[in-house]
């Protein structure tokens, strides 16, 4: 079965895009996803993305296999490319803005002139139940909560941008071993739907940086949604200022959370790398 696909990145967190506007269910198997992942058997990425048709008044439905076969609700740095590419086949027709239908909800990027794509991310989750964690009760917030992870104590916060993630505050992310640490966050039973896990150096209150291990999917070079829950935690904890860059080894996002309207803007860059046709 010959499929074809275009490859992109955002921030060398990088993606298979699917042309799948004929039919409402993903044209592979999340099995087939994870051949195609894979960097030494297949093309190598850290997904598949699916452009869907819109659903519910939306412009695109976008679905998403992580590289083990894993569904998440959304990608930060995905919904970038899905933007991107979505305006590539549109060509002349293309628009500036669209409404995306995610799993974790709607979700709007534009495509800005200076080839950046801004993204409202929607308003942040932050009571345990919303997350999902057990670290709290389900009506109350996970800030500073100690946490034992691979024989040591870590001081968590948790929130939800319709994915959950749990932030760590470090004083050096280089000195992380990320592939060590990172599996006993994601696995541990206090979160019933494994996690994403961020661990953030503070530079300045404008300024982090940024390692993250990615539910399903492992070390990543950037994700989106978890530089979106970084600055929100370090705005809880009283680290970050509500505007702040969040350097991770792929580059730097801008991140915004809004004080008036509680919503989170991303703002990066999406690229294209190469297209081509692979038989499975």
């Amino acid at each position: 079965m010959p499929i074809e696909f275009a490859k992109y990145h955002g921030l060398g967190n990088d993606f298979i895009l699917i042309d799948n506007r004929h039919s409402s269910e993903p044209v592979l198997t999340p099995e087939q996803a994870v051949e195609m992942c894979d960097r030494h058997f297949g093309i190598g990425a850290d997904g598949v993305i699916f452009a869907l048709p819109g659903q519910n008044g939306t412009d695109y439905t976008m679905r998403i296999f992580n590289s083990d076969g894993s569904e998440p609700e959304m990608c930060g740095n995905g919904i970038r490319c899905l933007a991107k590419f979505i305006a590539d086949l549109e060509g002349e027709k293309a628009k500036t803005d669209y409404r995306i239908y995610t799993l974790a909800g709607v979700i709007s990027p534009e495509l800005r002139s200076d080839g950046q794509v801004k993204v409202d991310m929607g308003v942040p989750r932050l009571l345990a139940g919303e997350i999902p964690t057990t670290l709290g009760e389900p009506d109350a917030k996970v800030i500073d909560v100690p946490i034992e992870v691979a024989g040591k104590s870590w001081s968590v916060t948790c929130v939800s941008m319709g994915n959950p993630h749990c932030i760590t505050f470090v004083d050096d992310v280089s000195a992380v071993a990320l592939e060590t640490v990172g599996p006993g966050f994601e696995h541990h039973p206090v979160f019933p739907q494994r996690t994403n896990t961020e661990f953030i150096q503070v530079i300045r209150s404008d300024y982090v940086k940024m390692r993250v291990w990615e539910r399903g999917a492992g070390v990543t070079l950037a994700c989106g949604t978890g530089a979106c829950a970084a600055v929100v935690a370090g705005v809880l904890v009283g680290k970050c200022d509500r505007t702040t860059a969040v350097e991770l080894p792929g580059g730097v996002l801008e991140i915004e959370w809004a004080e008036v309207s509680g919503r989170i803007y991303m703002t990066g860059p999406a690229q294209r790398v190469f297209t081509g046709c692979i038989s499975l």
